[in-house]
């Protein structure tokens, strides 16, 4: 039977089959990486909302498969909640994104609206967490161009952590955090070719520890 919750089912079960999330299913078929998100699927009214047949045309396009092979997937039985695999969805910005203005609070937690989702273990500490993609390789060896970092404002920072720090002028980085006064942060870069450095408390605009990293 043709449902809102199986086409969405069958959506998500197309996306882990091609090995991606569904943001990055819509992204690869040309589409809004917004598309398929979670909170796309239900009206602000509380009324479901359908994915287009321009879309579903797309993503079977992209990925290669066949209508019927996509009904087959809306077939497949749902699993009940509490038997579901252990992934939940976070936003996700770039770390260009997070540079600018608009996206964070004072206490580095994402605001606003229109964010990319990434799925991420469930196990993983819940409370204002959220991913950065990594850009560029100034985090190599350890992080490499496109990798996914999951980061918590709320976790506690301690010497030796792994952190994504942002300052004042809109500057961020990862870096090992070395030592923290009420005056300077001092940090190591991940990347040898890259230099520590030492900031003073008042430039930084926020500092959240990394706890986990899809590679």
């Amino acid at each position: 039977m043709l449902s809102h919750e199986r086409i969405w089912a069958a959506i998500d079960r197309l996306a882990a089959r091609n090995e991606l999330t569904a943001s990055g299913l819509a992204r690869k078929a040309g589409l809004d990486p917004t598309t398929f998100n979670r909170s796309k699927r239900v009206a602000g009214d509380g009324r479901p909302r359908w994915p287009s047949t321009e879309s579903i045309s797309k993503i079977l396009e992209a990925t290669g498969e066949q209508l019927d092979s996509f009904m087959g997937l809306m077939a497949v039985r749902i699993t009940p909640p509490e038997q579901a695999a252990p992934f939940r969805h976070v936003p996700l910005l770039g770390f260009a994104q997070a540079g600018a203005g608009g996206f964070f609070d004072d206490g580095g937690f994402p605001v606003g609206q229109g964010w990319d989702e990434v799925a991420i273990p469930q196990t993983a500490p819940t409370e204002g967490v959220y991913a950065l993609q990594v850009t560029g390789e100034s985090m190599m060896p350890l992080y490499r161009d496109g990798d996914i970092i999951i980061v918590s404002p709320t976790a506690p920072l301690r010497r030796g952590d792994r952190v994504v720090v942002r300052t004042q002028e809109g500057e961020v980085m990862a870096k090992v955090l070395e030592r923290k006064t009420a005056r300077t942060v001092e940090l190591l870069s991940l990347n040898p070719e890259h230099p520590n450095r030492q900031i003073a408390a008042r430039e930084i605009d926020w500092m959240a520890r990394i706890i986990w990293a899809s590679q």
